[in-house]
């Protein structure tokens, strides 16, 4: 959890992922896209790296975090969660409507409810 909580974890995170998407479009024969995806990532870390200044970077960061940010993180996540979700199911009913596979998107719901309910075994044995 300290580690997380250092100005440089974030930007690190964010060129590591643009190394990923790198080796994955470089495997897919299409390494300009792979580049450009890098690059993109590369920016983004130097926004949280050079925008110290600003408490929502710092917030994203970790670095200016405390319960009021926790608290916001917690509401944001439910929210993006749940939206999620939402485009999930609706995605898979879309498929079914149109009698088309829908199991990637079966495979993500059902993904998401078994950590629904994996987390919800785990913060109960914990409180």
């Amino acid at each position: 959890m300290r580690m997380t909580r250092t100005s440089w974890f974030l930007p690190l995170f964010s060129v590591a992922l643009g190394v990923a998407m790198l080796a994955a479009f470089w495997l897919g024969d299409r390494p300009r896209d792979g580049l450009a995806s890098l690059a993109v990532m590369a920016f983004v870390g130097a926004i949280f790296l050079l925008g110290g200044r600003s408490e929502m970077i710092r917030g994203l960061r970790g670095d200016g975090r405390d319960e009021y940010w926790a608290r916001m993180d917690a509401r944001a996540s439910l929210f993006a969660g749940m939206v999620l979700l939402t485009a999930v199911l609706g995605m898979c009913l879309w498929e079914w409507g149109h009698e088309r596979d829908s199991s990637p998107y079966t495979a993500l719901g059902a993904i998401s409810g078994v950590a629904y309910l994996a987390a919800l075994a785990v913060l109960r044995v914990r409180s």
